[in-house]
């Protein structure tokens, strides 16, 4: 397994969501072992505001520098954004690759996208990350004097092979974007089918690895595999589900959310995510196993808010009650503790959802009136 030092950096400078912690960098660790590296060290700075050419200060990058040459590894990890210009000067200073946690996050995406959809998304969201850094990678070729002629060594096709490469990434990105707008078309040929046809939606979000594939196999007999694994679901996966009152609504799980998404990869995924501000019900699931539920709770919220669902019916369900029993809130309004692994309180669960539905439309001569926050026109 590739060897890394973990980076982080708190600073009141930064936005709260923005700073690194112990908590964070331990997310970051779990998101390096996904990826198929292991942590070996960590180093997490406070100081006023970030160094604008290396974000972490020259004594910081000495200090990581021993670290790297003493652990032998060939990867340094940054929790915060870093910007194109700082991860160049970083790894020029210390002679290792240099990634931040959107890198990381876009590298697992990338391996596991396995529907075409899915693939066009992460590889969309890749270029628009790969497109700012393109210059650190022809350093050797582009640099150039005052007067703006190339040093000895550095003349030649560099400063024209730069410029082909970003045309065509933007060649790319721009095919990936229509490729994407067809997509979106698609389902909204789709979503206008569904409620033509009077079928109801409801989708599961959550953080990642909060249990959101297990408790769709509980609820349907899905059968998707659960691996316990961070954004181990890229793909969107939709089944039936009948609620105790007969009727038939449409599941749909989504992918996990986490601390710091790269925006390239909400803009990617908009064609799958803007699905819940059209869903009619919102299940917003929530590992109360996990010591840290509360703070990845807010993120979901946020997250949710953003992509446009803030105002659709919303049911917190508290997951894995069977591991922390007496972790989530009792009696809190429009909640539900359940257990996927033991079945526990799943039929009060589908009993809220049926309520949930009802209190969103109302049946006249048969036919679905959609309540205006459903998201529906």
């Amino acid at each position: 397994m590739e060897k890394a030092i973990l980076v982080g950096l708190s600073s009141d400078a930064l936005p709260i969501e923005e700073r690194a912690d112990e908590r964070s960098l331990a997310e970051l660790a779990a998101l390096l072992e996904t990826a198929g590296g292991v942590s070996v060290g960590t180093m997490l700075q406070r100081r006023e505001k970030p160094e604008p050419g290396t974000f972490i200060g020259t004594g910081k990058v000495d200090e990581l520098r021993r670290l790297l040459k003493e652990h032998e590894c060939e990867l340094a990890l940054f929790d915060n954004a870093l910007s194109p210009a700082q991860q160049r000067n970083l790894e020029e200073r210390l002679d290792v690759r240099v990634m931040d946690r959107a890198g990381i996050i876009l590298d697992i995406f990338a391996s596991r996208a396995h529907t075409k959809e899915g693939r066009l998304q992460v590889e969309l969201a890749q270029y628009r990350y790969l497109l700012p850094r393109l210059t650190g990678m022809w350093t050797h070729l582009v640099r150039q004097t005052a007067s703006g002629a190339s040093r000895i060594g550095t003349r030649g096709p560099g400063e024209t092979q730069l410029e082909t490469d970003r045309r065509h990434i933007r060649s790319k990105i721009t095919k990936l974007e229509h490729e994407l707008e067809k997509v979106r078309g698609v389902r909204t040929t789709q979503r206008r089918l569904r409620e033509k046809n009077e079928k109801r939606t409801v989708a599961l979000v959550g953080y990642t690895n909060a249990g959101k594939s297990s408790l769709l196999n509980a609820l349907t007999d899905a059968g998707i595999q659960a691996r316990g694994r961070l954004f181990d679901t890229l793909d969107t996966t939709t089944r039936r589900l009948r609620l105790p009152d007969g009727s038939e609504v449409l599941l749909s799980d989504t992918v996990g959310f986490i601390r710091k998404l790269p925006h390239q990869l909400v803009a990617a995924f908009k064609a799958t995510l803007e699905e819940l501000a059209f869903a009619d019900v919102v299940l917003h699931v929530i590992d109360v196993a996990n010591p840290d539920w509360q703070s990845q709770s807010e993120v979901c919220e946020r997250l949710i808010s953003e992509l446009g669902a803030g105002s659709t019916p919303r049911l917190d369900v508290f997951n894995k009650c069977d591991l922390e029993p007496g972790a989530a809130p009792r009696g809190r309004e429009d909640s539900v503790c359940v257990s996927s692994k033991t079945g526990e309180g799943l039929d009060a669960l589908l009993s809220a959802i049926t309520e949930k539905l009802a209190l969103s439309a109302t049946t006249v001569d048969g036919n679905i009136i959609r309540s205006d926050y459903a998201g529906s026109s």
